[in-house]
């Protein structure tokens, strides 16, 4: 396949000559009404609202729902997409700073409301207000000027003001911090309507100071384009749809109350940083895009897709034996894992088990299983579950771990992990061993294989 251009528009013309674009032609309310279309068809075809109520800007929603739509973005087959992936780890493209660039054809300056200038969906029934949730927040590290990409949830707080919930282990909280501890504010730029690229790249697990438009433009296959903000220090790319600009005050606080987070209920994290914006710029005719939070599809596969990426990269530096990992939909695209080894040696499932546990912390069940298995088709990985795995011994559990905020069953931020470890032993499946598959005689399977249009 070849690649389209940096747009998220040229992807929406994909998938409407392909038939996966839904125009959903009737004024729809952006409190609650967007939120129940995108919920009811959160695994159907994107949707395209074109009238909002007291907007002239489109909404689009549920674009990246399944791996396949990001493989299409991406110009691969759904089959590469983690290889892929993990290849554009290991080969960056620096990005290309360009002077003129469609995300600046319209310029707003304040006074304004962002509220009325966007429309922004209020997504459920006790969060506060409506949120931003596919805006890549572009910052820039107060003291080496090194750029940081991420996604974080931004409430409109009414005329120029927002609030940004970040969690304190993210290299934008740490940012916002460093910049507290100089006097200063962070500014930021947030991008809305972007390519997959761009939105992969956001999720990755990289080190700070890596940047992650490296990463995105790899994916591309071309450096992604940036230009530089009307009035912050820091590029966007030139192919979004809409930029909001702005400084992040670490000093003001702003209670969020009840949100909602991945496994699908509310939570209460506390204070938000206030955001005060200071410019937004978009395209003519820009559309909104919108993913809906919580536990749906959209949200859990974007992190699931780049963390198994990043894991299978560091997990293969310490044992070759790993060759994937997929972070499951059913485990909210953040708690559970497969990790799919060839032919791994006594222990060596135990120990990657326990460095993929170490390496993202939200992970509490892990399950190895043989390449002979494909880890993201849950009936082979249970039936290597019920074919190989020992209860007394390749189960591994561990009490009283630390656990990430947003696990639903935390008590005092510990949980319990757990590992499974369903490999084959050396010699299993060797001729007379225990695991050795029933097959036809080679010969006739494969003249049959080639043939079998014809029977």
């Amino acid at each position: 396949m070849s690649r389209p251009d940096q747009s998220m528009r040229s992807f929406l013309a994909t998938l409407e000559q392909r038939g996966e674009l839904h125009r959903v032609i009737r004024e729809v309310d952006s409190r609650f009404e967007i939120a129940s279309v995108l919920s009811l068809r959160d695994r159907g075809p994107a949707q395209l609202f074109e009238d909002v109520r007291g907007h002239t800007m489109p909404v689009v929603g549920n674009l990246y729902n399944n791996r396949q739509r990001y493989a299409l973005a991406l110009g691969i087959d759904a089959a590469e997409l983690d290889a892929f992936c993990l290849s554009a780890l290991r080969a960056p493209i620096k990005p290309l700073l360009v002077d003129r660039a469609p995300v600046q054809e319209v310029t707003h300056k304040p006074p304004f409301d962002v509220g009325a200038l966007l429309p922004v969906p209020h997504w459920f029934e006790k969060e506060g207000g409506p949120y931003i949730t596919a805006g890549v927040i572009i910052a820039k590290d107060p003291e080496t000027r090194r750029r940081n990409v991420s996604i974080a949830r931004l409430r409109l707080e009414g005329g120029q003001r927002m609030m940004a919930g970040i969690a304190k282990n993210h290299h934008l909280a740490q940012l916002a911090e460093k910049a507290k501890r100089l006097g200063r504010d962070l500014e930021i730029a947030i991008a809305i309507g972007n390519h997959a690229a761009v939105l992969l790249g956001s999720q990755l697990y990289l080190d700070l100071g890596d940047d992650e438009f490296d990463t995105a433009g790899a994916l591309l296959g071309e450096p992604i384009e940036l230009v530089r903000c009307r009035t912050v220090d820091v590029e966007v790319p030139a192919h979004a749809e809409i930029v909001i600009e702005g400084r992040l005050r670490p000093d003001d606080l702003i209670d969020e109350g009840a949100v909602s987070e991945f496994p699908g209920f509310y939570v209460y994290y506390g204070p938000g940083i206030g955001v005060d914006v200071t410019c937004i710029t978009h395209r003519k005719s820009a559309l909104y895009q919108a993913i809906l939070p919580g536990y749906a599809a959209e949200h859990c596969l974007m992190g699931a897709v780049s963390i198994g990426a990043t894991l299978t990269r560091d997990l293969q530096r310490a044992i070759p034996a790993v060759k994937r990992v997929v972070i499951t939909d059913g485990g909210m695209g953040r708690l559970h894992a497969v990790i799919s080894m060839r032919r791994p040696r006594l222990g060596e499932g135990k120990r990657a088990i326990l460095l993929a546990m170490g390496c993202v912390n939200l992970l509490k069940l892990v399950i190895a299983v043989e390449d002979d298995v494909e880890p993201d088709d849950w009936q082979q990985v249970e039936w290597s579950l019920a074919a190989r795995f020992r209860g007394h011994e390749d189960l591994i559990v561990l009490p009283g771990v630390k656990a990430d905020r947003c696990d639903p069953v935390h008590e005092d931020l510990v949980v319990t992990k757990i590992g499974m470890v369903a490999t084959t032993r050396p010699g299993d499946g060797e001729p007379g061993g225990r695991s050795e598959f029933v097959k036809p005689p080679s010969d006739i399977y494969e003249s049959v294989r080639r043939q079998l249009d014809d029977y």
